[in-house]
């Protein structure tokens, strides 16, 4: 049975198709139980990834195809969640590389390319989107060759196999011209090409990924490395630093589809989720009491920014939330930090503020809605890139940057990339009215960014980006938000006749009838300076007679800014107050007075 398992991670660049091509494996192998009647994408369960359409958690499935085991692991195709795929890695014996089969090789597609070449994996490339407008198949694969010999590729991974799908329709072919019916071409590709798990030794898996529920506690999954594991057999767990402790397994959970069902005998090869070991942590290694061996601990990029998460400290605060206090917020940070490989939580100087780091705005951004929607209230500040220091010099992250956008949007582009020191490195265009800039950029010079591209580009344009280095720090400030706001002076509720009053200097952030706060911002400025305004008053009333010359009160609908789009907008002085209802922006010190001495000192 052992040389009948294979085990695979689909990786690539976001929006390229992933889980959509295991829907179709799961459907076609009969994973599932109506094939007829599915949703799409069931492999994205978490609330967040069906809203937002991508993928955010590694997670496993397993297809059984004729005698064989596939169990295949879909991973996010978005740079800030790399710390899923990197796990991912350390549980298969080969990947599947897919790229669209327009857009080619993108950014995270070397990022994920480089991560698997580390591990000594041998891609399987798959060109999917096979049936999209403007396929270019060929140049693609060229495309993808250049990568895998600029990130150093042996002869064997350069030697790599090609399969032609259209995941949308289910089908593959191993000629683009000449496709079947079926996935079957895929399948035999996997078979053919994966390798199969050793065998020799005892007993020894590494775990991967931690899942927790109030009835069975820490479930650890991972892949068995070598040997064999039954129920209630006596282990020996060692963690990342050393340290050897026993304990006993309690239930091994195999993988049939996208179900767990309790398993008597798991085997080398198998991927399978244990229960009944407390204390485990993502990297230990649990193997037989006799041969007690540890392996290599799992290895995750280092973060590149960080935000500073605070106890809520608006007159607000405990209306609308749950968990408010400091020990809640940092006992839910380092819950996370079991699972979550990529991120840190450092206390600082205030014991009501914790710094979260991690791989970008994004990873961080999900956090916080996930502790939203738990019922916490967290003020957050804006983020920041992490800074280093190499041999005596300071130096911060660089991004790789593709831009895709219409040629008319060129020039204001390229201008305001300029302006937050960007450089240019290529420039290509498929001669239909689009082009491609790539760009190196400071980490800091994209926060703030993405909103003012979006506005640029008339909302036709794609940004892509991903870590590519530490260099030098460039001299100056950047990614500096240009207009002032308008701040509340008072408490109470904002008043239609006082907002339209307002609207004219500003773009409102606030309805009426909305409670706000001494502090609270409630409106863009259309000049750079900050104003503390009042918008709390109501007309006078009299007791005569209107004479019909009042004007119609009419306010423009106000900005509702998403959370990532509040995380963008604010500047080093001001707070993203978040709670289970509201989105709400604040500037850190909310009394005018406090505001004059913070910029005096």
């Amino acid at each position: 049975m052992i040389g009948n398992f294979r085990n695979i991670a689909i990786i690539a660049h976001i929006d390229h198709g992933k889980t959509t091509l295991i829907d179709k494996l799961l459907q076609q192998s009969g994973m599932l139980d109506d094939r007829n009647n599915v949703r799409e994408r069931v492999m994205d369960s978490n609330d967040l990834e069906k809203e937002r359409g991508i993928t955010i958690f590694a997670k496993n499935a397993s297809i059984k195809w004729h005698n064989y085991i596939i169990n295949i692991i879909d991973t996010p195709g978005h740079s800030d969640f790399g710390g899923e795929v990197e796990r991912a890695m350390s549980m298969v014996d080969s990947v599947l590389l897919l790229v669209d089969a327009t857009d080619g090789p993108m950014p995270q597609t070397r990022f994920v390319t480089q991560k698997a070449f580390s591990y000594g994996l041998k891609p399987i490339v798959v060109i999917n989107k096979i049936d999209r407008y403007g396929m270019r198949p060929n140049w693609v694969v060229d495309q993808i060759f250049d990568l895998f010999v600029n990130l150093g590729a042996t002869d064997e991974q350069l030697n790599f196999p090609i399969i032609y799908t259209s995941a949308l329709n289910g089908i593959a072919g191993l000629e683009y011209e000449n496709m079947a019916d079926d996935m079957t071409p895929l399948f035999e590709s996997i078979i053919k090409n994966t390798k199969t798990p050793s065998i020799s030794g005892s007993f020894q898996m590494q775990i991967s990924q931690l899942e927790y529920n109030n009835y069975v506690g820490i479930t650890g999954i991972g892949r068995i490395k070598r040997g064999s594991a039954k129920p209630n057999q006596n282990v020996t767990i060692v963690d990342r630093e050393g340290k050897v402790r026993n304990g006993k397994i309690g239930q091994i959970l195999s993988y049939i589809g996208l179900q767990r069902i309790e398993s008597k005998l798991a085997e080398a090869g198998d991927i399978i989720a244990i229960t009944g070991l407390d204390k485990l942590n993502i990297s230990d290694t649990i193997c037989d009491p006799l041969y007690v061996e540890a392996l290599p601990p799992l290895m995750v990029d280092q973060p590149t920014i960080s935000m500073l998460f605070s106890v809520n400290t608006s007159p607000f605060c405990g209306k609308e939330g749950r968990y408010i206090t400091s020990r809640q917020i940092l006992e839910r940070l380092k819950k996370e930090l079991i699972h979550n490989v990529a991120l840190r939580v450092e206390e600082t100087e205030d014991p009501d503020t914790f710094s979260v780091l991690g791989r970008g705005e994004l990873h961080l951004s999900v956090l916080i809605e996930s502790m939203r929607r738990e019922g916490f209230e967290i003020a957050v500040s804006r983020q920041r890139a992490i800074f280093r220091t190499f041999n005596g010099i300071k130096q911060e992250p660089f991004k790789s940057v593709i831009l895709d956008i219409e040629e008319q949007h060129q020039g204001q582009v390229m201008q305001a990339m300029n302006i937050r020191q960007g450089e240019l490195s290529d420039m290509l265009s498929d001669k239909k009215g689009r082009i491609r800039l790539n760009y190196i950029i400071p980490s800091r010079g994209l926060i703030g960014f993405h909103t003012n591209f979006m506005t640029i580009t008339s909302g036709s344009g794609l940004l892509y980006s991903t870590f590519s280095h530490y260099d030098d720090v460039r001299p100056g400030k950047i990614s500096q938000r240009q207009n002032g706001v308008l701040i509340s002076n008072g408490q109470g509720k904002a008043l239609a006749y006082a907002l339209y009053n307002l609207q004219n200097r500003s773009r409102l952030l606030i309805d009426h009838g909305s409670e706000v706060y001494e502090g609270q911002i409630i409106g863009i400025h259309t000049r750079s300076n900050d104003l503390t305004v009042n918008c709390l008053t109501g007309k006078k009333l009299t007791n005569m007679r209107a004479s019909g010359t009042d004007e119609a009160i009419t306010l423009i609908p106000a900005i509702k800014m998403s959370l990532e789009q509040a995380l963008e907008f604010i500047n080093d002085d001001e707070l993203v107050e978040v709670t289970p209802k509201s989105i709400r922006l604040r500037k850190r010190y909310l009394t005018e007075n406090e505001r004059k001495c913070a910029n005096r000192s």
